[in-house]
């Protein structure tokens, strides 16, 4: 065969190869096989990608909306609770209402409500001078403003006026401190720290939430609800499965979308969420919904229990994590990009962000420390005994409690005792050298009823350990916690 014949040969073989590969052509992949044909994919691949494209998204919309997915949840909770209306507080004061929120504490009672600037427009806040600490966020949970001892007032009290996107500060509003939200619904939560029951009312009904144009009309304190003392309260833990979505779809309602969240809106819309219109997903679209919200979830709990965040371990010596990442801006964004993992791990399990509770000025605000696993590193049974040791003299100048929840709905446990924390101001025991031990075991342990808090068989639980006016040995990480320990 001359050359040219072979080269004509090689040429053929070569496009007949070429031609083989264009014509039909399977790829493996982690998804399972894709065929196309000359290039262009089969009706069954296009089937397969694109609903593979709508879940991948669908997870990621999932863990992007959980911010704004809880104070939705919470909001939805006012309103079934105690049929709050924007303007309106209510007190969750009890371990019946308190067991609703989500990383509550037992052992103070809880003064929230939300506002909605869309409805009258900018808004007052009159808020009085007295022992307290909270703050006003968007819809986001990014705080506007705190209130109380942690603010720019430092408890001396004061007029605040809000104004939502597009609003501009009327005239005559100077001498108010005027804070934009970037969201039109609000939330402002506090608490007071009188220890006399009475002068705690009294500067509960100091407060005056009033629309700006009301403000020479003399209005009246907000009106103060309380739960309804019949039937079941509302769970404010992350709905699940098309739940999710009813409320993502609910908090986006009426919200000017940010640029940050461009591309997210932009993925909803396949799966049958856009503003303005209403959430009635088809069957594909529900199917596809309620799997991303199963994955989703089951990220989400990664990123919290088992976090991977830089930082996030307290002290190498023991597994105890900071619940607040120390890398975390209250914003929410940093240069460059947005912390959306950080999101994630914190707000899963968690809700109200405030500026004290960031602060690094000892013997402001409040800190939270959480373990997901004993010193074995299994998690926390509810059938088995364990104990913690607290070190003498716990860096918080006003005092500091170990609080457990179920780790399902990172609610307060929900155990027979009705009493799910131990606290420094209980008048627990306290051993020779000042240390306290906390017994955590479903029948009290003989001799340590004060200091036992009572799991339940059957229900997996994590403790948090919050210290309030937290001091310097708890910012050097000087202050050694141990790790819980199984007894055996």
């Amino acid at each position: 065969m001359d050359s040219i014949h072979k080269q004509y040969l090689a040429a053929t073989l070569a496009c007949a190869l070429t031609a083989t590969t264009v014509c039909a052509q399977t790829i493996d992949s982690r998804i399972g096989k894709l065929d196309f044909e000359l290039g262009v994919p089969t009706q069954q691949t296009a089937t397969k990608l694109y609903d593979e494209m709508d879940f991948q998204r669908a997870v990621q919309c999932y863990l992007w909306g959980l911010p704004i997915v809880g104070v939705e949840q919470n909001r939805q909770g006012l309103v079934h609770d105690t049929g709050a209306k924007s303007g309106d507080l209510a007190i969750y004061d009890d371990y019946r209402s308190k067991s609703t929120i989500l990383a509550g504490n037992n052992n103070t009672p809880y003064y929230y409500g939300f506002i909605d600037l869309s409805e009258k427009g900018p808004t007052v806040l009159d808020f009085p001078p007295g022992p307290s600490a909270g703050a006003v966020i968007d819809w986001w949970e990014r705080p506007l403003t705190d209130v109380g001892l942690p603010s720019a007032e430092q408890g001396r009290g004061g007029k605040y006026l809000f104004l939502g996107p597009g609003q501009e500060a009327p005239k005559g509003s100077e001498g108010y401190r005027v804070f934009r939200s970037p969201t039109f619904k609000t939330e402002i939560f506090f608490r007071t720290l009188q220890t006399d029951p009475a002068q705690a009312k009294a500067f509960v009904d100091a407060v005056h939430i009033y629309p700006w144009s009301e403000r020479d009309n003399n209005p009246p304190p907000a009106r103060l609800l309380t739960p309804k003392a019949d039937g079941a309260l509302l769970s404010q833990m992350i709905p699940r499965g098309t739940a999710y979505w009813e409320r993502l779809s609910q908090a986006l309602a009426g919200e000017p979308g940010e640029d940050r969240d461009r591309y997210f809106m932009a993925m909803l819309k396949p799966l049958g969420i856009e503003s303005g219109k209403p959430f009635a997903p088809d069957a594909r679209q529900k199917m596809i919904l309620e799997q991303a919200a199963t994955v989703g979830e089951a990220m989400a709990k990664t990123m919290d229990f088992r976090g991977r965040l830089p930082g996030i371990r307290y002290r190498p010596d023991a597994t105890w994590e900071y619940v607040i990442p120390p890398s975390y801006n209250v914003q929410q964004d940093v240069e460059n990009s947005t912390q959306f993992d950080e999101r994630i791990a914190l707000y899963y399990s968690a809700w109200g962000m405030s500026n004290g509770s960031v602060s690094k000025t000892p013997g402001v605000g409040q800190v939270y420390l959480a373990s997901f696993v004993d010193k074995e590193g299994q998690p926390f049974d509810g059938a088995k005994s364990y104990t913690l040791r607290v070190p003498p003299n716990p860096p918080a100048q006003r005092f500091w409690s170990v609080t457990v929840y179920d780790i399902d709905t990172r609610t307060l446990i929900q155990n027979p005792a009705q009493k799910p924390d131990r606290v420094s101001t209980d008048g627990l025991d306290t051993n020779a050298d000042g240390s306290v031990d906390i017994y955590f075991s479903p029948t009290s342990p003989k001799g340590h009823e004060k200091n036992w808090i009572q799991t339940v068989p059957g229900k997996a639980w994590f403790p948090f350990l919050r210290l309030y006016g937290p001091l310097e040995p708890y910012y050097d990480r000087s202050f050694a916690l141990p790790d819980i320990e199984k007894v055996k």
